[in-house]
């Protein structure tokens, strides 16, 4: 029998582009048992496919209360510019380009919540190590998929690239 859980949200988020423009787009958040330490978020920008990058899902939950990471990816929390409330910003780079989300802090801590009802901080060692439908390897780490980053604002003609990222998962580090 399966014990898989999955938890899912879909969220408003915010593309920061240059010159402070503002860019609201959907956003759909998925967690699930099978892959304990990650979190899927897509982005859907007006493509056919949205765009997919995978976190550490406590990067994301440290991020909400303080600046975190290094590298690829940083989070941190911030009052927002306008009527919004506090956000959690996201901000994802690359050889390849930027980009910068925000989104409600508050509907973020929310769906984290509910991972952990699934999945509680400190269990995820006693399920399997994978990394999606692949076993860690023996350096401890898994290639989470090709993603696509947006190097642009959306727009039909938005450039996107491709990254895969590398990540080790948080008792192999």
């Amino acid at each position: 029998m399966n014990s898989s859980s999955t938890v899912s949200a879909e969220l408003g988020f915010r593309l920061v582009v240059p010159q402070q423009t503002i860019v609201p787009l959907v956003a759909s958040l998925y967690y699930s048992s099978d892959d304990p330490y990650a979190i899927r978020i897509a982005f859907h920008v007006g493509l056919d496919e949205p765009v997919e990058w995978i976190f550490a899902r406590d990067l994301l939950a440290a991020g909400v209360h303080a600046r975190e990471g290094q590298g690829d990816v940083t989070v941190w929390p911030s009052e927002s510019a306008s009527s919004v409330g506090q956000v959690l910003n996201i901000e994802l780079s690359s050889p390849f380009g930027q980009a910068h989300f925000e989104a409600a802090v508050d509907e973020i801590a929310d769906f984290l919540a509910r991972t952990y009802q699934a999945v509680p901080a400190g269990s995820e060692t006693t399920r399997p190590k994978v990394c999606g439908s692949r076993r860690i390897s023996r350096s401890g780490y898994c290639r989470s998929g090709v993603t696509r980053k947006m190097t642009s604002a959306p727009s039909s003609s938005s450039t996107f690239s491709t990254v895969t990222l590398l990540k080790r998962p948080r008792d192999q580090r």
